[in-house]
């Protein structure tokens, strides 16, 4: 019996707008992502980089760009969170201990939040036992030893918890110490399915 629920939260609650993140850039020269950016990205959502740092990085690709454009262009990925799914997350909220485990930074943190204002924001961590932001963790998923840290910090029983995430690598690295996944399919399951999905133990 499932007693435990971690959520991811892109694509999950918020939705991404990735397309329209990468044809924000093109408009400022760069025409994708490329390795030395996504490690950085990485290296900004374990913390170890600044955001000045971060974005500066980008220069050497789109040197014209201002940091300005550069920040924009980088939260336009922050999509629509729809009020239902934060209303099922209250009803949840009575029923499970919730968690929300996220691979994030904290430009697009204060940007979702400047987006819903501090009345939504606050109902949606006050659903949450404890929100983990990657950034403020020095690690990220996949590494299993996030789990393993949620799991210990709190004395969760991986048989009786649930980690939704739309990445299979994700679920994958969760599964692998026995907690129980649901891989959300985005554009063919929404989170709000959740008692829908009767391969789920719940």
């Amino acid at each position: 019996m499932i007693d435990t629920i971690i959520f991811d939260f892109g694509d999950i609650f918020i939705n991404l707008e990735k397309e329209a993140q990468v044809e924000a850039f093109k408009k400022l020269g760069l025409p994708g992502p490329n390795e030395e950016l996504v490690e950085m990205n990485d290296l900004f959502e374990k913390g170890k980089v600044s955001e000045l740092e971060f974005i500066t990085c980008f220069h050497k690709f789109i040197p014209n760009a201002s940091i300005e454009e550069i920040r924009a262009a980088w939260n336009t990925i922050i999509g629509e969170f729809p009020l239902y799914r934060l209303e099922f997350l209250q009803l949840l909220s009575s029923r499970y201990r919730l968690f929300l485990l996220t691979n994030t930074d904290e430009i697009h943190i204060s940007k979702f939040e400047h987006n819903v204002g501090v009345s939504f924001f606050s109902d949606f961590y006050q659903c949450f036992e404890k929100v983990y932001y990657s950034y403020e963790m020095g690690m990220r998923k996949p590494d299993a030893s996030i789990y393993s840290y949620i799991v210990n910090k709190h004395d969760l029983s991986p048989k009786r918890t649930l980690f939704v995430d739309d990445k299979k690598v994700n679920t994958d690295a969760a599964a692998s110490i026995g907690i129980h996944v649901w891989n959300l399919q985005v554009g063919e399951e929404d989170v709000v399915d959740l008692f829908k999905q009767k391969q789920l133990p719940l």
